[in-house]
C-alpha cells in the first residue's frame, strides 16, 4: 500500500500540470489534444518534465512559470524549441547530443524574430574567448600609485580601522588625573551653556584603555604644599609597547603616503576632466561662433539678393545703345556671394592659385570688375597700366595715356577710371582695349619730336581743365580713352567713385567732386582750409589742433618717412591724401595729417574730424556704422560713426597700406610678405603665405571668396578665400 501511494500522487500531479497546460494550446483541434494526453513520448510530456520537476516542491516558482506559460507554451514556440535542442553539438573536442532542452532555450530561442527559416538561439550567441591571444599579449604595467602599491595595500589604508592605531595611542598616554573641568571651561570660553552636574572623578577613556594612577594628595602635611609632578612621570609603558607603537608610527605614515598619492592621483583625474571640459566648451564656443558667421553671411547674402533683384529691374527699364558708354553701379559696397565658376570650389582656400608675371617694377594701384573678369593694375614708373584676362591670365593690352605713374585706379564693370603723378584722371572704356593698339605708340616704335609737337598743339583745353578726347577720335574712334580730367597741380593719389559721381584726393592737399556726364569739376575741397579752421582741438596733442610730429610739412611739400618694412625696404611717402570714400553726401578722407575727416558733400564743410592716427592715413573704407582707417603708424583703427570713438584698434608690427572690411573679417596689407585677415567675429589672426609674395604686399582687392594682390615683387597674385 505504500508503494502505491506515491506513484499515485505522482499520478495526480501529472494530471494536474497537465490539465494546467492544456488550456495553452489554442491552436491544436481536441481531437489532436486528447490524442496528445494519452501519449507517453508526447513532445509535451517532455517539455512538463523538464519544466516543472525542478519545481514540483516550490510553489512560488510554480505560480512564476505558470505566468510564462502563456507567452512560451504555443505549439509553435515548442516545436522550434524541440527541434533546436534535438541537434547535436561539439564541445571540448567530442560530440556530444544533447537531447534535453533546457529553460535558456525554451525561452529565449523563439524571442528572436528574422525573416530566415531558422531561428538563432542562444548557443549561437555564446562568445568563445581567445585564449591563446590573450594569453599571448602583454600584461600593461600599473601607472600611478599602483605602480608602488599593491591593491591590498591601498586598501588597508583607506579603511576606516587605520586610524585605530592613532587611538589606540592616545588612550594609551591618557592618564586618570584629578577633575579640573577643561570642558566646562571650553564651553564657556565660546560662551555656550553648561550641565548644572559636574561629573568629577570620571575620565573620557574607556576603564580598559585607561591606566590608573594612584591619587595623591596635594599636601602632605596641613598648610604645606609641595611641587605637582608630571603626569607622565607616573605611567611606564614598557618596551614591547613602545617598540608595538614605533611600528605602527611607521605604519601610518606609510598610510599617510598613500593616502597622499591617491588624493594626488584623484586631483590630477579631477585636471584631466576639467581640461577634457574646456576642450569642449572651446569647441562649443568655436561652433556658436561659426554659427554667428554663418548668420552674417546669410545676412549679407540677403543684401545681395536684394540688390541683384534691383539691378536686374532697373537693367531691364534701362534702354540705350550697346556701344555707349554706362556708369555702371559700384562694387565697393556689394554685398553678398559672387558668381564663380563651378570648379573654384575645388580650391583649397587659402592659396594663391594663379600668379601675373609682366611688371618690371613693384605694384601701386590695382583693381579688378569682378571674379575671374578683368583686372587692371599699376606699377612704379610704369606710366601705362596693364589690362589682364582674370579667367585666362593673359595680358590683353595696356592703357596708354598718361605721363606719370599711376598711383590709383578703380575699376566696374568695363569702366575703369585712373589717376596719375600727371595730375589728371581718365575714364576708359576696357571694351575698346587691344593689345595692337592702334594709336602707333607701342613698345619699341620710334616717334619723332615733330609729331609730338604737332599734336600737342592740336589739343585744345576746356573750360575747368576738362579735355575730351574728340581730337583722338577724329585719329582713331577706337580709343578707350574716353574722358581726360585736369584740375590737380599735383599727383592724383586717391579716387573714388559711384554713379556718376567722382571724388578724387591728390598731393595738393585738396579734394575735388566731378561729374562724369560732364566731366566738370562740382565742388573742391581744402584740407588744409578744413585744418586752420577747426572746430576743437583734441587734449593734450602737441601740435594745434592734434597734429602729429612731422605734419607741420603739410604747409610745404609733404614726405614722410615709412617705417621699415619686413624685408628692411623703406621709402618717402608723398601721398598727401591717403584714401576717400563718399555714401550718399557723407564722404571721408584719410590725409597726411593722421586726421579721419568727414565731409558734407552738399556744403564742403568738414563736420568731423576723428584724431587718433600718429602718421598718415594710408587707406580707409566706411559702411553703414564703421569707419576702418590704416596708417604708417602701424596700427589699423575701426571707428564708431554713431559715437566718433575707436571701436577696435589692430597692431601690426609694420606699416598699414591697403585694407578692406566686411562684417566679418579684415583684410590688410601690413608691410609682409603674407596677407593680414582679422577675423572680427572670433577675434583671431591668420595669415595667407601659401605660394605667396617673396617681398611686402602693397595692394589687394577682395570680392566674397577671389582675392587679388600686388607686391614690391612686381607680381600680382590671385588667392583663394
Amino acid at each position: 500500500m505504500s508503494e502505491d501511494k506515491p506513484s499515485s500522487s505522482n499520478q495526480d500531479r501529472r494530471r494536474n500540470a497537465r490539465a494546467n497546460l492544456d488550456p495553452l494550446i489554442t491552436d491544436t483541434p481536441p481531437a489532436t489534444t486528447s490524442y496528445r494526453a494519452s501519449s507517453s513520448t508526447s513532445k509535451l510530456e517532455l517539455v512538463q518534465k523538464a519544466l516543472l520537476a525542478p519545481f514540483h516542491r516550490r510553489n512560488g516558482s510554480t505560480r512564476i512559470l505558470q505566468d510564462l506559460a502563456p507567452v512560451i507554451m504555443t505549439p509553435k514556440m515548442i516545436n522550434s524549441a524541440s527541434t533546436v535542442s534535438s541537434r547535436p553539438r561539439a564541445v571540448a573536442d567530442s560530440t556530444i547530443t544533447r537531447s534535453k532542452m533546457d529553460f535558456a532555450t525554451l525561452g529565449r530561442a523563439p524571442l528572436r524574430l528574422g525573416m530566415g527559416s531558422r531561428r538563432i538561439t542562444s548557443r549561437d550567441l555564446e562568445i568563445v574567448e581567445a585564449t591563446e591571444q590573450l594569453l599571448q599579449s602583454e600584461v600593461p604595467e600599473p601607472d600611478g600609485v599602483a605602480s608602488n602599491v599593491s591593491l591590498l595595500r591601498g586598501f588597508n589604508a583607506t579603511i576606516p580601522s587605520a586610524e585605530q592605531s592613532r587611538s589606540r595611542r592616545r588612550q594609551m598616554r591618557s592618564v586618570e588625573a584629578p577633575h579640573i573641568g577643561l570642558k566646562k571651561l571650553g564651553m564657556n570660553a565660546r560662551g555656550l551653556l553648561t550641565d548644572e552636574e559636574d561629573h568629577e572623578g570620571q575620565s573620557v577613556a574607556s576603564e580598559d584603555d585607561v591606566v590608573l594612577v594612584p591619587r595623591l594628595d596635594v599636601t602632605t602635611r596641613k598648610g604645606k604644599k609641595r611641587g605637582r609632578e608630571s603626569l607622565s612621570a607616573t605611567k611606564l609603558l614598557g618596551k614591547d609597547e613602545l617598540t608595538r607603537q614605533r611600528k605602527e608610527i611607521v605604519r601610518d605614515k606609510e598610510n599617510l603616503h598613500v593616502r597622499r598619492s591617491l588624493i594626488n592621483s584623484e586631483i590630477t583625474e579631477i585636471t584631466h576632466k576639467i581640461e577634457a571640459l574646456d576642450d569642449i566648451r572651446a569647441k562649443l564656443e568655436r561652433d556658436l561662433l561659426k554659427l554667428q558667421e554663418d548668420e552674417l553671411e546669410l545676412d549679407d547674402e540677403l543684401e545681395g539678393v536684394k540688390e541683384r533683384l534691383e539691378f536686374e529691374q532697373t537693367s531691364s527699364r534701362r534702354s540705350s545703345s550697346a556701344n555707349a558708354l554706362q556708369i555702371p553701379q559700384s562694387s565697393r559696397r556689394r554685398k553678398g556671394p559672387a558668381f564663380l565658376p563651378s570648379e573654384h570650389d575645388e580650391l583649397p582656400p587659402g592659396i594663391a592659385f594663379m600668379t601675373l608675371e609682366s611688371h618690371s617694377t613693384p605694384i601701386t594701384a590695382l583693381d579688378f570688375s569682378e571674379p575671374y573678369g578683368t583686372l587692371v593694375s599699376a606699377s612704379q614708373e610704369d606710366n601705362q597700366p596693364r589690362v589682364w584676362d582674370l579667367f585666362s591670365g593673359s595680358e590683353i593690352g595696356r592703357l596708354r595715356g598718361h605721363t606719370g605713374t599711376v598711383k590709383c585706379v578703380q575699376v566696374e564693370d568695363q569702366v575703369c577710371l585712373t589717376g596719375s603723378e600727371d595730375g589728371t584722371v581718365r575714364v576708359w572704356d576696357l571694351r575698346k582695349v587691344d593689345i595692337e593698339d592702334a594709336n602707333g605708340w607701342d613698345e619699341g616704335e620710334i616717334v619723332s619730336l615733330s609729331d609730338v609737337s604737332e599734336e600737342g598743339e592740336g589739343d585744345e583745353e576746356r573750360p575747368n581743365g576738362i579735355r575730351s578726347a574728340e581730337q583722338n577720335n577724329k585719329v582713331n574712334a577706337n580709343d578707350p580713352c574716353a574722358r581726360v580730367l585736369e584740375g590737380h597741380t599735383k599727383a592724383v593719389t586717391t579716387l573714388f567713385f559711384e554713379d556718376e559721381c567722382l571724388v578724387t584726393g591728390a598731393s595738393d592737399k585738396t579734394l575735388r567732386q566731378w561729374d562724369l556726364n560732364t566731366g566738370q569739376c562740382v565742388m573742391t575741397m581744402d584740407i588744409l582750409w578744413a585744418i586752420s579752421h577747426a572746430s576743437t582741438a583734441v587734449p593734450g596733442s602737441g601740435l594745434p589742433n592734434g597734429l602729429f610730429a612731422g605734419a607741420a610739412a603739410s604747409v610745404g611739400t609733404f614726405a614722410v618717412p615709412t617705417p621699415p618694412a619686413a624685408d628692411g625696404s623703406w621709402d618717402m611717402y608723398e601721398d598727401y591724401v591717403g584714401g576717400v570714400q563718399f555714401w550718399g553726401y557723407g564722404l571721408v578722407s584719410g590725409s597726411g595729417d593722421g586726421a579721419v575727416r568727414m565731409w558734407d558733400m552738399r556744403t564742403g564743410q568738414a563736420h568731423r574730424t576723428l584724431m587718433g592716427h600718429t602718421a598718415p592715413v594710408t587707406c580707409l573704407q566706411f559702411d553703414e556704422i564703421h569707419i576702418a582707417s590704416g596708417s604708417l603708424d602701424k596700427t589699423i583703427r575701426i571707428w564708431d560713426l554713431r559715437t566718433g570713438g575707436v571701436f577696435e584698434t589692430l597692431k601690426y608690427d609694420h606699416a598699414v597700406t591697403a585694407l578692406q572690411f566686411d562684417t566679418r573679417k579684415v583684410v590688410a596689407a601690413t608691410g609682409e610678405n603674407g596677407i593680414k585677415i582679422y577675423n572680427r567675429t572670433s577675434m583671431q589672426h591668420s595669415t595667407l603665405l601659401t605660394n605667396g609674395h617673396t617681398s611686402p604686399v602693397e595692394r589687394l582687392r577682395y570680392m566674397d571668396r577671389y582675392l587679388v594682390s600686388g607686391g614690391r615683387d612686381t607680381t600680382v597674385k590671385i588667392w583663394s578665400l
